[in-house]
């Protein structure tokens, strides 16, 4: 089976403006001596680190996973907002949040 590229520079741009977004409002909300800071900061490593992996992938011409890179880091972001470990300001637009 070929699968056709179908994510165009738009989306591409779209979707780093997104994570753009939504890594500048993430605060880590657990105080600093709590076990939990350490998973919260890994959490948002992981999410910087996999946003980098995208602009990687975008400069090699790799948009497929570039975008797939793009997803994997607005996960941990959903998940560590969702789980309370970052302040993400009630922003339903940008986040996953709990109801």
């Amino acid at each position: 089976m070929v699968l056709m590229n179908i994510i165009t520079e738009e989306k591409l741009e779209k979707y780093f403006g997104i994570a753009d977004a939504a890594i500048e409002k993430i605060r880590i909300s657990i105080p600093e001596n709590s076990h939990l800071h350490s998973i919260a900061s890994d959490f948002l490593r992981m999410a910087e680190d996999y946003i980098s992996d995208a602009h990687h992938f975008h400069n090699i011409g790799d948009s497929v996973n570039a975008f797939a890179a793009l997803n994997y880091a607005h996960g941990w972001m959903d998940a560590g907002a969702r789980l309370g470990l970052f302040d993400v300001e009630n922003d339903w637009k940008l986040f996953t949040l709990k109801e």
